[in-house]
C-alpha cells in the first residue's frame, strides 16, 4: 500500500510540474522545432504551444505588447527585444541556422543553378521570380542588386509576406516560375507539388541564424528556463538537424 501511495504521489507531482509553454518563433525553423517539441513533451512533460511568423511580423507582435514564454527569432530581433526590456538577456541560446533554397513546381524543368552566373541566367530567362519580404527576401534584394539584374527582374517579381504564400504561388504556376525560400520551408511543401532544385550556390548562399530566449513576464518562466537549458544539449541539436536546421 505504501509503495502504491508513493507511486501515485510521484505521478501527480509529475503532472503538476508539467507546463504549457507559449512560444513565438520564426517559421523557417518549424520542422526542427516540431521535432524538438515532441522531444520536450516526451522527456520533460512540458507542451510547447508554438505560433510561427516571419521576423518582421514577430517584431510587430512584440511592439504591440504580446508576451510569450520563449521567443525564437534572428539575433537582430532578440537584441532589439533585450533593449526594450522584453527579453531576459542572459537566457539567450543558439538554435541553429537555415540556408536559402531554390524551387520549381513538380514536373517543371529544373534550371542550372550550379554557379552564381548560371543562376543569373536562369532568373533572366524565367517567366516570374517569387520570394518573400522577410529575411530571405531582404537578402535576395541585395543579391540581385550586386548581380546587376535587380531592375530587369522587377516586372516579373512576385513578393509575399511569408514563405507559405511563396510556395503556394509556385505550386499553382503555369509557366517558368522560380521560387526562393528557407530550405526547411520548402521541404514542408515537397509532397504538395514542389521540387527543391538545391541550395543557393555556395559562393552566394545566405544563412539566417536563430536564437531562443526567455521573455520578460513569461507566465511559465521556470519551465521555459528548463526548456532553454535543454535546448543546448546534443539531443536537442540532433532534433533540429533532423528537421533541416544546421
Amino acid at each position: 500500500m505504501k509503495t502504491t501511495l508513493v507511486a501515485v504521489f510521484c505521478l501527480v507531482a509529475g503532472i503538476a510540474s508539467a507546463a504549457e509553454i507559449k512560444v513565438l518563433s520564426g517559421g523557417a525553423v518549424e520542422p526542427g522545432l516540431e521535432a524538438f517539441a515532441n522531444q520536450v513533451k516526451r522527456e520533460m512533460g512540458h507542451e510547447l504551444k508554438v505560433q510561427f511568423n516571419t521576423a518582421p511580423q514577430i517584431a510587430k507582435r512584440l511592439a504591440s505588447g504580446e508576451v510569450y514564454d520563449i521567443l525564437i527569432s534572428p539575433p537582430v530581433v532578440i537584441e532589439q527585444a533585450i533593449k526594450e526590456g522584453k527579453v531576459v538577456a542572459d537566457t539567450r541560446a543558439p538554435v541553429g541556422r537555415v540556408g536559402a533554397g531554390i524551387v520549381v513546381r513538380t514536373g517543371a524543368s529544373a534550371p542550372d543553378i550550379t554557379t552564381a552566373d548560371a543562376l543569373k541566367q536562369a532568373l533572366l530567362g524565367a517567366d516570374s521570380v517569387v520570394y518573400n519580404t522577410a529575411s530571405t527576401g531582404i537578402y535576395l534584394d541585395k543579391l540581385f542588386g550586386k548581380m546587376g539584374i535587380a531592375d530587369r527582374l522587377k516586372t516579373k517579381t512576385m513578393r509575399y509576406a511569408n514563405g507559405a504564400s511563396v510556395m503556394e504561388h509556385v505550386i499553382k504556376g503555369k509557366g517558368n516560375e522560380i521560387g526562393f525560400g528557407a530550405i526547411t520551408e520548402i521541404k514542408l511543401y515537397e509532397a504538395k507539388g514542389l521540387k527543391l532544385i538545391g541550395p543557393l550556390p555556395a559562393e552566394i548562399q545566405n544563412y539566417t541564424s536563430y536564437e531562443a530566449a526567455l521573455m520578460t513576464g513569461a507566465s511559465s518562466a521556470d519551465a521555459a528556463r528548463a526548456v532553454l537549458r535543454y535546448l543546448v544539449t546534443p539531443a536537442a541539436k540532433a532534433a533540429f538537424v533532423a528537421g533541416g536546421v544546421e
